[in-house]
């Protein structure tokens, strides 16, 4: 039964980690390296992240700089970034890439936060999901006859006081990351 819930509770921290990272892609007023995370480029064939074929830096908090290592690779940077949904535009003056971010407007602040709304309510999903798992198990357990029914009872609601706190920090993940976008 213990183990049955130190899954469930690995498996509800990884969403959390999940719905932190789909964070990390939103754009806020700042700019971040973290923006070019899933970014890959199409490097001889291959689909390779940006980080891996060049530099990249933030010299102030609306630019981000990427100066690729091979002189190939600057057209292929460009396109990445011009294909990508980030909406954003390089400007590539033969040495160096650099994006300037432009300062978000209202509507668009209040659009990603209706997309950070959607990654909480798809990681809460997944949460409950692993609760349904958990009880499951615990069901086939008191049927193969493993636990008694009272600890059954017992073990359905300490999955369901983890699910409830990992719920809980997930909207606190969210309310931090809302404030963050609607900072000017």
């Amino acid at each position: 039964m213990d183990s049955v819930l130190a899954d469930a509770k690995t498996r509800m921290e990884k969403a959390v980690a999940a719905l932190e990272k789909e964070f990390s892609h939103l754009r806020t007023g700042r700019a971040s390296i973290s923006l070019l995370d899933g970014l890959k480029v199409d490097y001889y064939g291959t689909p390779t992240p940006v980080d891996q074929i060049a530099s990249v830096s933030t010299p102030d908090s609306r630019t981000i700089t990427i100066q690729p290592w091979d002189r190939a690779a600057f057209g292929l940077v460009e396109k990445a970034i011009l294909k990508s949904d980030l909406g954003l535009t390089p400007v590539n003056d033969g040495k160096i890439i650099r994006i300037a971010l432009p300062p978000l407007t209202e509507d668009r602040r209040k659009e990603l936060v209706k997309v950070g709304k959607k990654y909480t309510e798809e990681a809460k999903v997944a949460v409950r999901n692993i609760r349904r798992d958990a009880n499951d198990a615990l069901k086939k357990l008191q049927k193969d006859k493993a636990i008694s029914e009272d600890d059954l009872r017992k073990g359905e609601a300490d999955i369901q006081k983890t699910t409830d706190a990992f719920v809980a920090k997930m909207d606190q993940t969210f309310a931090k990351k809302e404030k963050e976008i609607m900072e000017i």
